[in-house]
């Protein structure tokens, strides 16, 4: 655990991890441990027994468990077909650059986790980066900084808490799952969406990041004496969601459901108002349709997901049936209804009864029932379904109306722009979205 007046800490990311063999080419001078200097194109293979290490003439460098490449001043290393995104519907494969060291350590089944070794503040340049765009508002961008480290220093003192966790004493029937850190034995963090975005030196294109970073360093969010777990999204849908909708049942004061807009939008409570809700198009920050601010804020491949305050998915009812087959190995028949069963008050639902001629499932939380109907993720679990067929016979088609982009607990990252573009200093921006908190320096 970080504490208050310690040195800026030295981390690991997974940039790759369950790798059979990667190959990358290292930028300048690496010092390999216990052997010699070492630059240009590089392939490395697992094996039960280690990794092996071939320089660019097909040479044998190193073999052992893991490999640590230390970096010499200026140097840094590409990693080629780095995935990201994963099992996202933006998922792509992208050759990355990062400063800092490279770890490449065997899992002792064949495979490898390669591994960027960094200082905290470097690795908060390319994380604000790969989040948002190095040219969004100063402001929103030194927020997002105190935000992404307070999440990072919370992370580093869970480490070796559970990951995925199932809800205990669930009925026959149920599947309620959630996720926080599975998978994340040897390394801090991974470089994907599970955690933050960290795409190396590859996204920085502009000082806007780095001086964000530089302004605020140090800088984390506190509530009472613990350092804020704080989480983030894309956009709410108008409304925050409670922390307990997607991940365990506990109640955290900073990560409760807030209006994102001055006036004040009711929680959502039943069925009917859910309807109303997500059918509406009301005020909020993160109603937006302003391109040139979204080409600011967004990356690249983000820009490529439009409509995401509201937004519509159509399935045929063979299409969705087969997604849920295949996702839950289960054949529930026809599919005949999907009833919400419990929703958080900005209209995400948190169970979800499925319904089919030879059995029905209940799924929770909201990350797992956004998997379970898409072949890759919705966009929420803020949705209300309407469907079309015959009176007396099973739908032939299905039609979900929703709200929101991405989990909806903290920061709305598309709002917090906006707040920005309108005047919002980066303390304002954060204590609208994690009510009872304070911004205190570490290091």
């Amino acid at each position: 655990m970080v504490s208050a007046g310690t040195k800026e800490p030295i981390i690991t990311v997974g940039v790759a991890d369950r790798q059979s063999e990667t190959t990358g080419r290292l930028n300048g001078p690496y010092l390999i441990e216990g052997a010699r200097s070492l630059s240009g194109s590089f392939h490395a293979r697992a094996a039960a027994s280690g990794i092996s290490l071939f320089d660019e003439g097909g040479q044998l460098i190193a073999d052992s468990p893991s490999v640590r490449l230390t970096a010499r001043e200026g140097s840094t290393f590409t990693i080629f077909g780095v995935t990201i995104g994963i099992r996202f519907h933006w998922e792509r494969k992208e050759d990355q650059t990062f400063q800092g060291n490279l770890v490449l350590a065997a899992r002792g089944d064949g495979t490898m986790a390669v591994i960027n070794e960094i200082p905290v503040e470097d690795y908060l340049v390319s994380v604000i980066s790969s989040e948002m765009s190095g040219r969004a508002p100063g402001e929103f961008l030194k927020a997002h900084a105190i935000m992404s480290r307070s999440w990072l220093i919370a992370a580093l003192g869970k480490k070796g808490a559970p990951g995925a966790a199932m809800k205990p004493g669930q009925a026959p029937g149920e599947f309620v799952r959630w996720y926080n850190r599975e998978d994340h034995d040897i390394f801090d963090v991974c470089a994907d969406d599970h955690c933050q975005r960290y795409q190396g030196i590859t996204k920085i294109i502009s000082g806007e990041a780095e001086r964000a970073v530089g302004e605020t360093r140090g800088l984390v969010l506190f509530h009472g004496g613990t350092v804020c777990d704080a989480r983030y999204y894309k956009a709410c849908g108008g409304r925050t969601e409670n922390y307990e909708t997607a991940w365990e049942d506990v109640h955290i004061p900073y990560l409760v459901s807030v209006t994102d807009w001055p006036d004040t939008h009711d929680p959502v409570l039943s069925e009917e108002e859910a309807t109303r809700w997500i059918l509406s198009c009301p005020d909020a920050y993160c109603n937006t349709k302003d391109m040139t601010l979204l080409a600011e804020v967004l990356p690249g491949f983000d820009q490529e997901t439009t409509n995401f305050f509201r937004w519509k998915v159509e399935y045929s009812r063979a299409e969705l049936e087969e997604i849920i087959r295949e996702r839950s190995e289960t054949d529930i028949g026809t599919l005949v209804d999907l009833v919400p069963l419990e929703r958080g008050p900005s209209g995400r639902i948190f169970r979800l009864r499925i319904t089919g001629t030879k059995g029905s499932i209940v799924i929770g939380k909201e990350l797992e029932i956004r998997r379970w109907l898409s072949t890759s993720h919705l966009y929420s679990s803020a949705f209300v379904v309407s469907t079309e067929g015959p009176p007396g016979g099973p739908p032939e088609r299905f039609i979900l109306h929703g709200a929101g982009w991405g989990h909806g607990v903290g920061l709305c990252q598309i709002g917090a722009a906006v707040m920005a573009t309108k005047g919002f200093t980066a303390p304002q921006i954060l204590e609208h979205y994690f009510r009872g908190t304070r911004i205190e320096r570490m290091y």
